[in-house]
């Protein structure tokens, strides 16, 4: 059975999307940024109708639009938004932090990690940026700090994802089931089960996942 992660912009498309078969919630606001940490009021709304029908929310965790790169003051918005979310009930959160030459920020992360025990964790699409070649070396320091899942495209966001399989392969090949690897990014209700199929994986992601 091929779960479907939505990607919801707010609480509005939460119900109809559930209805036709999404089994888990990225809950987002500012879609036309990439997504940015959602009110405390939808998140709620979000997870009071979630519940009942036994869907989880992922929240994400991310204080602007732009580049991954947070300074002090942004670390410490992105860590009380997300003890605020854990207070709230969510399932886990959807968080990325990069250094500027694109390594994984591992003191920030760190620091979020350690607010996140006991939540599913994803380290989103910041993991694209990184360098294909420090990919792998990424995807063990996730797995030993305890995150659930990485959702990629495969390459830049302008790439198709048909022509990202390889790297998508590789990679999965290479997380071998110890961590997660979340296909997203031009995966829609028509492609996703072939998607799926390809990269033989059992969970997909996108706003268009499923027909609204």
């Amino acid at each position: 059975m091929l779960l479907k992660e939505y990607c919801a912009e707010n609480y509005t498309n939460i119900p109809n999307a559930i209805a036709k078969g999404a089994k888990r919630i990225e809950l987002c606001d500012n879609l036309n940024v990439g997504g940015t940490t959602p009110s405390t009021g939808v998140i709620e709304e979000s997870l009071s109708y979630a519940s009942e029908k036994q869907v989880p929310i992922m929240t994400m965790i991310r204080p602007r639009g732009g580049n991954f790169i947070y300074n002090d003051i942004e670390l410490r918005i992105m860590e009380t938004d997300l003890i605020e979310a854990k207070k709230l009930g969510t399932d886990g959160v959807v968080f990325g932090c990069l250094t500027p030459n694109n390594w994984l920020d591992e003191e920030a992360l760190s620091r979020l990690i350690e607010a996140a025990e006991g939540l599913q964790m994803t380290f989103h699409m910041a993991f694209d940026q990184i360098p294909e070649d420090r990919q792998y070396e990424a995807i063990d320091w996730l797995i030993q700090q305890g995150v659930s899942r990485i959702l990629t495209h495969g390459g830049p966001s302008h790439t198709s994802i048909s022509g990202n399989k390889n790297h998508l392969l590789d990679l999965i090949h290479y997380a071998d089931n110890r961590i997660t690897i979340l296909p997203g990014g031009g995966i829609t209700a028509d492609n996703a089960e072939e998607i799926a199929h390809t990269l033989k994986v059992n969970e997909v992601h996108g706003t268009k996942i499923v027909a609204l």
